[in-house]
């Protein structure tokens, strides 16, 4: 994939989507073999303690593979095109995910950290809203529900469209 403003070389690319733990200091490790870069940024989300007013003890995420890995693809490609990116790493779990557990990661290489921060931040936003994925909370008085969309999803989404 080539990178954004013209800059010469493929973009190093590794989207994962998985049932076994994120191990989250190697994907940083990796990151770190771009001598180019300047500057990282970092996103790793965990599962928390609290849904819509349930206390949550798991969850559980389905994806439609396939579907899943090439609209992270899409969602990449779109961010190499606003900024100069090194190298980017999407991690995702799907299966039964623990109470603390990193259930996503994604990693940002660039020359700048203004150009690494806003892709980081413009990948998850994306995530949330165009990759396939569904959540259902497991609570801790034993009921299970699928959580639908958030509207603060969609409005971080929406701020980063090009009028």
């Amino acid at each position: 994939m080539p990178r954004a403003n013209g800059e010469a070389g493929e973009l190093a690319l590794h989207i994962q989507v998985q049932e076994a733990a994120l191990e989250v200091a190697a994907e940083l490790a990796h990151l770190q073999r771009f001598g180019q870069s300047g500057a990282q940024a970092t996103f790793t989300g965990f599962v928390r303690d609290f849904g819509d007013a349930r206390e949550v003890c798991a969850i559980t995420l389905e994806h439609y593979p396939g579907m899943t890995e090439a609209a992270l693809h899409d969602i990449v490609q779109e961010a190499a095109r606003r900024w100069p990116l090194h190298a980017v790493r999407i991690l995702h779990r799907v299966g039964y995910v623990a109470l603390g557990e990193a259930i996503v990661f994604v990693g940002v290489a660039s020359a700048h950290r203004r150009a690494a921060f806003a892709a980081c931040e413009f990948i998850m936003d994306m995530l949330k809203t165009r990759a396939p994925f569904w959540k259902k909370e497991h609570c801790t008085d034993g009921s299970a529900q699928w959580v639908a969309a958030r509207h603060g999803d969609s409005e971080a989404a929406r701020r980063w469209q090009v009028p």
